[in-house]
């Protein structure tokens, strides 16, 4: 039984859910934010035997199973209605989009506060005792497969052309790229932080006039990279052995000229790349190397040919690119989740 971790409007997991039903697969889907306010999560030893339960509240619980059905011992209802799961039972865990833990609403600070921490972190260290394949890694594999500093260390090292660089909060050093790059850089925040969209940065280019206020680096890091110019951008989703490649047109858009995230389909359109063989090769390897089972990768690709690597994020999201191309990206999601030969279709 595959356990999917994530919230209740993934529409990700809608799609995947729907090829677990198609294949007769039996799956679970579970948001720990429902801990512990809608749900029970318990670990118990018992002669020398240690077991997980997750009990859940009686409404919608998000289980799937296929015509097969699930194991009425593995996950079956109380007297209470109460859905409960013996999580030995799973052989999978996908970490989606899984919520934080949300304290009772009757409970207000600091007391609130006190739960949900001690919640958030029994709950991850109970999917850590799971000893079964993760997608795309063990929680802690993904929180230091995103740190940015690191992916450019092995980018370089695989032989990835990285542009010109700098990260921190040194004005100095800011001001030395500048130079360096004739006056023409972007700039990124350093993190994934969940600060709310009115803070989150876009890749944005640095001007001149930015240049006269570079005192305020020293107040918060962030990333500062030569401009590198773009024939088209490349979105490269990696599961498992498998690489699906698309081409972004992003030139074609002034709004989303500098980051394709502001693209809008009218205006930047995508499709399906034939990535270079050592290309393919080289992301394989640098998503193995941070210890993931998946990953989607940013390429540019310039106007004399040259493959540059921008970033590699372990969560990165997909479903767009499979609507807008039709690459199995899903059904390679669902294979490495249940073990299954590879689905065949379009990728490297």
């Amino acid at each position: 039984m595959i356990l999917i971790l994530t919230a209740p409007d993934d529409v990700h997991a809608d799609a995947a859910e729907a090829e677990l039903r198609r294949r007769g697969a039996a799956w679970i889907r579970f948001d720990p934010a429902d801990v512990p306010s809608r749900a029970s999560l318990s670990v118990a030893i018992r002669d020398g035997r240690l077991t997980r339960t997750l009990v859940r509240d009686p409404g919608p619980d998000g289980a799937g199973t296929g015509p097969g059905g699930t194991d009425p011992v593995a996950n079956h209802r109380d007297a209470a209605g109460r859905q409960v799961v013996d999580l030995d039972a799973i052989t999978a865990v996908w970490f989606r989009r899984p919520g934080v833990p949300v304290a009772p609403a009757h409970l207000a600070d600091p007391y609130a506060r006190f739960v949900v921490e001690e919640s958030r972190q029994f709950v991850g260290d109970v999917w850590e005792t799971l000893d079964v394949p993760a997608l795309p890694a063990p929680r802690p594999v993904v929180l230091r497969a995103q740190q940015k500093v690191r992916q450019l260390q092995l980018a370089l090292r695989l032989g990835f052309d990285v542009p010109a660089t700098t990260v921190g909060n040194d004005p100095g050093a800011v001001l030395d790229l500048f130079n360096h790059a004739d006056g023409r850089l972007i700039a990124k925040q350093v993190g994934l932080s969940d600060i709310g969209d009115e803070l989150m940065r876009f890749t944005e280019p640095v001007s001149h006039r930015d240049i006269g206020h570079v005192d305020g680096v020293r107040h918060c890091p962030f990333i500062a990279q030569a401009h590198v110019p773009k024939r088209v951008e490349l979105r490269v989703t990696v599961v498992g052995d498998r690489v699906f490649a698309v081409a972004i047109d992003s030139q074609r858009s002034n709004h989303a000229r500098y980051d394709w995230r502001r693209e809008d389909g009218r205006n930047t359109p995508m499709s399906p790349y034939a990535l270079p063989d050592d290309v393919a090769a080289r992301c394989v390897t640098l998503t193995r190397l941070l210890g993931l089972r998946y990953s989607a990768l940013d390429l540019i690709v310039t106007p004399d040919g040259r493959y540059v690597y921008i970033e590699i994020n372990p969560s990165g999201q997909y479903l767009w690119v499979e609507e807008e191309t039709g690459l199995p990206i899903t059904a390679a999601v669902v294979d490495l989740l249940t073990g299954a030969a590879p689905t065949p279709g379009a990728a490297t």
